[in-house]
């Protein structure tokens, strides 16, 4: 699923009325009737209160539609109109007469804090106040109009947007923002869905279909794609009935220092689970013991250095590297990274401290080969990237690093995403259990472990993050999100696995729809 900007979609509503020989009100009554229909199914006739707040503008227009519908189909509604303007759109003003026609309970304006309705915990709020066309911050009494909804603790439905927040762009007040329960988003879910400092404005989403031109929505580059099981299912490489160990490569995990072995321990599981056929570990003499006792399936060969990795073993075109994971950053080690990278031209996976090494020689990045996946956490992004203003700035200028250096770049949270040079996915799998330590080291290996089994860098890396989210999802369903372990989720890689190809039952729902205008 494809994730465009505010434009893009103002765009697609214009194609859609030119190609289809329709009006801006009949996409309305369309969007309209969605929202209805979603909300008639789940609800089923109750009278429970369901108070719809609009706006002046088209998102307002759509409040007014799924207000109709509701009246119509007998159910207990209250419209206001949040009066905050002089100017409407043409297609809000029809839908307010159609609504006038419908039933004697006209909707109500609202012009200040005086005419605030009371909300009760019971009632179900639809915002529809503003959509993805605002372009300013909501301030005086409008915000105070939002902080009522906030404050009501009532069930808040989005359409489209929750108000106040921008579709790609940062937030500018926190307290002028609906925090919707649910929202309903336009045939498309927005960034903001997925950035941490906007995506908790909505608990949950849902994109419904409202007929937008479908050769238009195909054929545009999209900001963003949301990573889904389909995706992973037709880059998947099935094994041959007489394929061996040497068939699915040869991955080396390199790093450790004392005191951090354990994070090499993890990644090595994580590639052998993944499916390399062969894992090795290169650490120093310190970890050996430990490696060989903890993972029996990997080889294991030291560096000279008893408790820091001084030097790196030599690159052989036929194996995969993962390095960086517990590593340290002493100049022995920084060293033994460049050496390696002078002599490595085939795609690595760097991680932890070689990413720290490299930031603090900058001129070492243009050494990493090409289509290398680097996996920062938040302050090893910042090392590389630098300083950043919002979300959303941080995603465009580890785009454009991703871009010049023709590499992949992970920016890990809780919707990973993979930045290449084809664009950005991402991640639709994971939860906030994953946030313990060793989560990275045991992505780092995966990684590795599918770029050694044949799979493009891009692939593996937007493959192994949604498995090692889906495989969190697996564990922390049996142990909850405090007891949750790295190790629990290289455990789970296997029926992660297993997961793609478990067939989805339909949801099967019965609905009275209302009738097409």
């Amino acid at each position: 699923m494809n994730i465009f900007s505010a434009e893009q979609l103002y765009q697609a509503d214009q194609v859609t009325v030119q190609k289809n020989g329709i009006t801006t009100l009949d996409l309305m009554e369309h969007a309209g009737t969605q929202v209805f229909n979603w909300l008639h199914t789940r609800m089923q006739g109750a009278q429970v209160p369901v108070r719809i707040f609009c706006g002046i503008g088209n998102n307002g227009g759509d409040g007014l539609v799924l207000a109709r519908h509701l009246i119509q189909h007998g159910y207990n509604v209250h419209t206001y109109v949040v009066n905050c303007s002089d100017k409407r759109s043409k297609n809000f003003l029809v839908n307010y007469d159609r609504v006038k026609q419908v039933t004697k309970n006209w909707p109500i304006l609202i012009r200040d804090e005086s005419g605030f309705p009371e909300i009760h915990r019971d009632d179900v709020v639809v915002d529809a106040i503003f959509g993805i066309g605002l372009n300013r911050c909501m301030g005086g009494w409008v915000k105070g109009m939002v902080q009522h909804l906030n404050n009501s603790g009532a069930f808040i439905l989005a359409i489209d947007m929750p108000s106040g927040l921008y579709a790609d762009a940062p937030i500018e007040d926190p307290e002028a923002i609906v925090k919707a329960n649910h929202t309903l988003s336009f045939q498309l879910p927005k960034l903001a869905f997925f950035m941490p400092s906007t995506g908790h404005f909505t608990q949950t989403w849902e994109a419904i279909d409202i007929g937008l031109d479908p050769e238009f929505m195909m054929t545009q580059p999209p900001q963003a794609t949301l990573l889904h099981k389909q995706h992973i299912l037709s880059w998947y490489k099935p094994r041959g009935k007489f394929a061996h160990k040497g068939s699915f490569g040869h991955s080396v995990i390199m790093g450790g220092s004392y005191g951090k072995i354990g994070a090499v321990v993890l990644a090595t599981q994580a590639a052998l689970r993944i499916g390399s056929g062969l894992v090795s570990a290169h650490v120093p003499k310190c970890g050996v013991t430990v490696l060989q006792t903890a993972v029996p399936e990997a080889m294991v060969t030291s560096s000279k250095g008893e408790e820091g990795l001084d030097d790196l073993t030599v690159p052989d075109a036929g194996f995969t590297y993962g390095l960086g994971m517990g590593m340290g950053t002493s100049a022995a080690s920084l060293k033994a990274l460049e050496t390696f990278l002078q002599a490595q031209n085939e795609p690595i996976v760097l991680d932890a401290d070689a990413l720290n090494l490299l930031a603090s020689k900058q001129e070492l990045y243009a050494e990493i080969p090409q289509q290398s996946v680097l996996t920062p956490h938040p302050g090893e992004l910042k090392r590389l990237i630098g300083e950043w203003s919002d979300d959303f700035d941080r995603l465009a200028k580890t785009q454009e690093f991703a871009n010049k250096y023709k590499l992949i770049v992970l920016i890990k949270g809780a919707h990973s995403a993979v930045c290449f040079e084809g664009g950005t996915f991402i991640n639709s799998t994971g939860n906030p259990g994953m946030a313990t330590a060793g989560s990275g080291d045991v992505l780092a290996g995966m990684i590795t472990g599918l770029i050694a089994q044949g799979y493009p860098s891009w692939q593996a890396a937007a493959m192994g993050v949604y498995l090692h989210g889906s495989a969190g999802d697996l564990a922390v369903h049996d142990l909850g999100y405090q007891a949750l372990l790295a190790s629990d989720i290289a455990a789970k890689i296997g029926p992660a696995y297993i997961k793609l190809f478990e067939i989805e039952k339909p949801h099967q729902e019965e609905r009275e729809e209302a009738p097409q205008e």
